[in-house]
């Protein structure tokens, strides 16, 4: 038996883009920026943003597009998914010529961190900070 799981907490760098599968399958894709500082040994203070593309599925894909915008803070918990060809990250060249690379998350679970929303209502999670399934079945769309 093998197990992976990944959690993340940033903000969102754009709005969430939704689409929908020809199943009817709700899809959104967030791209979250995670940042670390540290001082180096030079007595330098080093900032590091590392971007993760993340995908959620399903009546939370609809949540996620409803709720959160740009700039918002979230905590997401899923599973990495290796590029197909690289069997890693997904490689990129920017528009400058640099390399880049991506870090795909299929979400399982993720938390609103802000305590507002685009429509400005107050944020609605579980007690343990998720939507729970039986309130996901809840939600009149």
């Amino acid at each position: 038996m093998s197990y992976q799981k990944i959690i993340i907490a940033g903000n969102l760098g754009r709005d969430p883009e939704m689409r929908y599968l020809q199943d009817g399958t709700a899809v959104t894709s967030l791209n979250v920026a995670t940042n670390r500082s540290w001082t180096n040994a030079d007595g330098e203070r080093i900032q590091e943003t590392t971007w993760f593309r993340v995908s959620v599925w399903g009546k939370r894909a609809e949540v996620a597009n409803l709720y959160l915008s740009k700039g918002d803070k979230v905590l997401v918990e899923g599973r990495l998914q290796a590029d197909s060809a690289t069997g890693g990250p997904r490689l990129w060249q920017r528009q400058d010529g640099t390399m880049s690379a991506s870090f795909e998350v299929r979400a399982t679970d993720f938390a609103f961190l802000n305590g507002s929303s685009r429509n400005g209502s107050a944020e609605s999670v579980g007690a343990n900070g998720y939507h729970t399934e039986e309130e996901l079945d809840d939600i009149p769309f």
